[in-house]
């Protein structure tokens, strides 16, 4: 005997697949966002850095 006879059955999770499924998107979405969000600065923060260190390097001694 198995909790899902069927994929039908696992979605609908027992009636609750309406609150389930649209939270577990939201957290991926969420995710998503942060994982972006987090390349995206850090990109930003080593084109900065790598300014400030052709900045250093073109001043005379």
């Amino acid at each position: 005997m198995t909790a899902f006879p069927d994929l039908g059955a696992f979605l609908a999770m027992g009636g609750y697949g309406v609150y389930i499924w649209p939270a577990y998107g939201a957290a991926l979405l969420i995710l998503a966002i942060v994982w972006w969000d987090g390349a995206r600065r850090r990109r930003l923060v080593e084109r900065q850095l790598q300014a400030l260190a052709n900045q250093k390097s073109n001043r005379p001694s």
